[in-house]
């Protein structure tokens, strides 16, 4: 089993009804996807790695050899307690924004060329929610638009949808028996754009009971879904747990760049999709009496339990925001 891998770049062409559906298909029943032929110049992928790679060789690993990941880990085998090592993630990780002037400056070129990529990915994340709405039956900009907390008029950048990059290596592990690079987990965010090694591998989702290798792809961008996603839709749109293996021998890159509502944003299904499932109860006799499979909630709030749920069960995380 492999995870979808899809030609972006039919959706210009005869095959853009196919291209939809299969997009679709990832969407629900994956959480993943891959897509090729994205539009984003490989030129500017292959600067991406090689400032990326460079950051994280002279800026960042000297730290993380003496960061707390390492030192727990030693910690565990001097205890022999046996097992994995709970609460901890063999990653080193650091977060670009637009209104965070904070980036790494040591490294030539990373700021020009990571604000260059930044730009690419944000407009395939635009893209890429109006082919949900699309598929979703919403009006176009749906999507986007709820997770804008003011979208006509924003008074504050708080109202604004909130566009991050998380820069990721996972340096070669002694003992990757005893850790995860990065513990299962869905993302709490909308849409999720992952550049991930093209060489080493280590990401793997889940598909229904089995973990299965998110196939490292030659400058493909990886597509996931997010909790936001999955409220919005309804229930249509799933978001897939994934997790990172940890690496004896290699450092594995990543790249996540993701498109989530502002804090301030409710957000809830659309009103369509209720609709759809009201009707269908309607046509079977049923009653609907679960026409909205998620609650209404401000996106600040889910993130408060988020922080504290990540690494369980999702599905209680939407009841307690519920209950909130």
């Amino acid at each position: 089993m492999v995870v979808p891998v899809i030609d972006f770049s039919n959706l210009n062409g005869q095959e853009r009804a196919a291209t939809m559906a299969q997009i679709h298909n990832g969407c629900q029943e994956w959480g993943f996807f891959q897509l090729v032929n994205h539009g984003i110049p490989e030129e500017l992928l292959e600067r991406v790695k090689k400032v990326s790679s460079e950051c994280f060789k002279h800026e960042r690993l000297l730290n993380f050899k003496k960061s707390k990941p390492v030192s727990l880990l030693n910690e565990h085998l001097e205890k022999r307690t046996g097992g994995k090592l709970d609460g901890v993630d063999w990653e080193d990780v650091f977060l670009l924004t637009d209104d965070n002037p904070d980036w790494p400056s040591n490294t030539p070129a990373f700021k020009e060329t990571m604000a260059e990529y930044r730009a690419e990915l944000k407009k395939l994340a635009d893209r890429m929610m109006e082919i949900m709405d699309e598929n979703l039956g919403l009006p176009k900009g749906y999507i986007k638009t709820a997770f804008n907390n003011n979208p006509t008029n924003p008074s504050s950048p708080s109202d604004s949808a909130f566009f991050g990059t998380k820069v990721s290596h996972y340096p070669p592990c002694p003992h990757p028996d005893l850790v995860w690079g990065l513990r299962a987990h869905t993302d709490a965010g909308g849409v999720i754009l992952l550049f991930q090694d093209d060489q080493v591998g280590g990401l793997q989702m889940l598909k229904g009971d089995e973990w299965i290798d998110v196939q490292p792809l030659a400058n493909a961008i990886v597509i996931n879904t997010g909790d936001q996603i999955e409220v919005l839709s309804n229930g249509r749109d799933k978001s897939a747990w994934h997790r990172v293996r940890a690496i004896p021998d290699k450092t594995r890159r990543s790249i996540a760049s993701f498109y989530n509502p502002s804090y301030k944003a409710t957000i809830s299904p659309g009103p369509q999709l209720m609709e759809a499932v009201e009707k269908a109860d309607v046509g079977t006799g049923s009653e609907a009496t679960d026409a909205n499979k998620y609650p209404k909630f401000v996106f600040g709030d889910y993130m408060s339990v988020y922080t504290e749920q990540k690494y369980l069960p999702k599905e209680p995380r939407f009841e307690a925001v519920k209950a909130m």
